[in-house]
């Protein structure tokens, strides 16, 4: 006799079973090991209660343990590459900012605007304020960017430093950033020579950055 394997839809099969149904409609699809673990955690991803942590590791585990790349992932999940990076680079946060994401102590939102900040001491002190006095997502923001701001500013005013041309290093640093959804160093010096320094974490994490270099 044909032998079939549930690869998703097992709560919906549960329930169908504890209405007493004899039959429900179903695909049948021919489907590899690689392919059926993509199923699965692309339908695992579609319920309703993941938190922002559990969606961004089933997207990592999509793109490491399923070859896909993030244009693809985004196809298919429903979402565009940015969506994906914002949730990826959640896994970059200490991992005490981490649990609390999972626990829903912290939204997406707040997390967005703590992965701005370099300094990971700074990163922690800023997420304990808006835990224990309970800030918005916009009084986080404005935190972040009253800090950052500090930031360049301090490093402006170091001796021998043209402000203006510091000023607008950082800015491009921090674009840089944004766009590679990773901390990435630039320096240069008066004849606009330099270096720009983009680390990377895991081969997967590596495969991301080459992507959007869109050199593989």
């Amino acid at each position: 006799p044909n032998e079939y394997q549930l690869i998703s839809g097992e709560r919906r099969f549960q329930a169908s079973k504890i209405a007493g149904l004899t039959q429900i409609p179903a695909y049948v699809r021919t489907a590899n090991d690689q392919q059926m673990l993509e199923m699965a955690l692309i339908e695992n991803i579609q319920r309703e209660n993941l938190n922002a942590l559990e969606i961004a590791q089933s997207y990592q585990r999509l793109l490491a343990e399923c070859n896909l790349k993030q244009e693809e992932l985004g196809d298919r999940v429903g979402k565009n590459r940015t969506t994906v990076n914002n949730y990826l680079r959640l896994l970059k946060l200490p991992p005490t900012i981490q649990a609390a994401i999972r626990d829903q102590q912290l939204s997406m939102g707040h997390a967005r605007a703590l992965i701005n900040i370099e300094d990971v001491d700074k990163q922690l002190a800023i997420f304990k304020k808006a835990v224990e006095e309970e800030l918005s997502v916009r009084k986080v923001e404005a935190l972040v960017k009253a800090l950052n701001e500090r930031h360049i500013e301090k490093e402006t005013s170091k001796p021998g430093l043209d402000p203006v041309r510091k000023y607008e290093m950082n800015k491009i640093q921090q674009r840089l950033a944004s766009h590679f959804g990773t901390k990435v160093a630039l320096k240069a010096d008066p004849k606009n020579r330099g270096e720009i320094k983009i680390p990377f974490n895991s081969a997967s994490d590596l495969n991301r950055i080459l992507e959007i270099l869109e050199i593989i």
